[in-house]
């Protein structure tokens, strides 16, 4: 009788919670995910000036260094895009040290060197332009130029990082989003993750625009193993279709990626999510 009953409870509990099991979110954080946790050494962002031949002047960048930074090791980047009316100052408002800081911790991710530069690669003489202008978007696109002939190289000659595109990652929030999935597709011999949270639109033709890819080119380069994660916010209607818009059109054109729709709007709540999810997939061995 014993155990029959005993039974009796283990399919009541299975036939209880499996439907709840079966419904579990993959890519919802742990609590207190983008808390400092006891005993965790977390990176500080510090503000430091490049001179970017692209704009002719110099610009400006958030660094975050492992808490323990040791300049005998090489360390993978991740670099953080922010959106169209944020600068490199935007992420700070995501906490990506200690999002990043407690993966580490966790054994969930490796060690890295962040960095958030300001996307908006206006030239110096340029004139003022609007804030949803073309020229304003122009500005934008021309960060692929500026990250690649200017932030790169500085920031190698400058910290200790770890060769090769299997080290470097790209990600970006709503317009940084866009951009991230234009440089990391663009650069695929530099980068190796590409994460773009509620990206914006623009990659892909739309009304008059022609976008920065052809519909049939927008794709993992051939012959390159890239890891690609769009998120988009389930009540976001700010950029609402086209984070399903790229996903669909990787999926046409062959690409293997990873998209996912959470909770949330078109804010931190969502982007958060994004660097947590995107941060357990990077520089795996």
């Amino acid at each position: 009788m014993r155990i029959s009953r005993l039974l009796l409870l283990v399919l009541l509990f299975t036939l209880c919670t499996a439907p709840a099991l079966a419904g579990e979110d993959p890519y919802q954080p742990v609590p207190d995910f983008n808390r400092r946790q006891d005993g965790v050494a977390y990176a500080v962002p510090k503000t430091v000036t490049y001179y970017s031949s692209t704009c002719g002047m110099d610009r400006k960048c958030n660094v975050y260094l492992p808490a323990d930074y040791d300049e005998s090791k090489a360390y993978p980047l991740l670099l953080l895009l922010h959106g169209i009316g944020g600068d490199h100052k935007e992420w700070m408002g995501g906490v990506p040290e200690i999002i990043i800081g407690n993966l580490i911790a966790a054994g969930e991710t490796k060690e890295m060197i962040i960095v958030t530069p300001d996307i908006k690669a206006f030239h110096k003489d340029a004139p003022p332009a609007g804030f949803y202008s073309p020229e304003t978007f122009a500005a934008f696109d021309n960060c692929l130029n500026d990250i690649r002939d200017d932030l790169l190289p500085w920031l190698r000659e400058n910290y200790s990082l770890a060769p090769g595109r299997e080290n470097t990652a790209v990600a970006g929030l709503s317009m940084g989003g866009r951009e991230a999935l234009y440089v990391g597709l663009s650069l695929p011999e530099t980068f190796g993750y590409v994460g773009a949270f509620a990206p914006a639109p623009g990659a892909l033709p739309y009304a008059v625009e022609k976008g920065l890819f052809p519909t049939d080119g927008f794709k993992a380069a051939e012959g390159y193993d890239t890891f690609i994660m769009i998120v988009h916010g389930l009540t976001d209607d700010v950029v609402a279709p086209w984070p399903k818009t790229y996903s669909d059109t990787l999926t046409a054109n062959g690409t293997e990626h990873v998209y996912y729709e959470t909770p949330g709007a078109h804010n931190f709540t969502v982007w958060m999510n994004g660097l947590y999810n995107f941060g357990k997939n990077l520089f795996k061995d």
